[in-house]
């Protein structure tokens, strides 16, 4: 992606769109940013931009819902949805969209996850203390899934679509 006018204006508006969805009322942890994350390395060639977008959206929000000791952990995952978007960039389908959205929340719910267990003290230091941990972050890993499934898949779609009309205005 050329970064013209029209493309950082479009970036600055899809931060902005995705602070704010964050902002907005919403389910426990049901917001588009994984999705996002995974399509912004799918679609994004410029790397520092396909990293800029899901974590400047989530500073942003931040700063108004307020900075916390896991931001490090919670942006890194983030950033490895990214990056397991990157995997499909010339290979983008359905199937890789959801796959790669998919295997995403599971790299998210691994790594957070973990380090509650590691550094929270809830758990005890044990494989049992790691498995309760896993275990306890089920209910919250459900609405990340389905947030993710629907705002990354929709995402792709719309791509896909404006893709083709833009194709189909040229030929025509």
């Amino acid at each position: 992606m050329k970064l013209s006018k029209s493309n950082y204006y479009a970036i600055v508006g899809i931060i902005m769109l995705l602070t704010i969805a964050r902002l907005l009322p919403h389910p426990p942890n049901f917001t588009p940013i994984l999705g996002m994350a995974v399509f912004s390395g799918a679609i994004i060639s410029r790397r520092l931009i396909a990293y800029l977008i899901p974590l400047a959206a989530m500073f942003l929000s931040d700063l108004y819902l307020g900075l916390h000791a896991s931001i490090p952990i919670i942006y890194f995952s983030l950033a490895l949805c990214v990056l397991v978007g990157t995997f499909i960039e010339s290979r983008v389908s359905i199937v890789n969209s959801l796959l790669s959205i998919c295997l995403g929340v599971l790299v998210f719910y691994l790594i957070t996850n973990f380090a509650v267990w590691y550094g929270s003290g809830m758990y005890e230091s044990s494989i049992s203390g790691l498995i309760t941990c896993y275990f306890m972050g089920l209910p919250f890993v459900q609405n990340t899934f389905i947030s993710s499934l629907l705002y990354g898949m929709g995402a792709f779609l719309i791509y896909d679509i404006i893709n083709k009309y833009i194709i189909f205005r040229k030929n025509a």
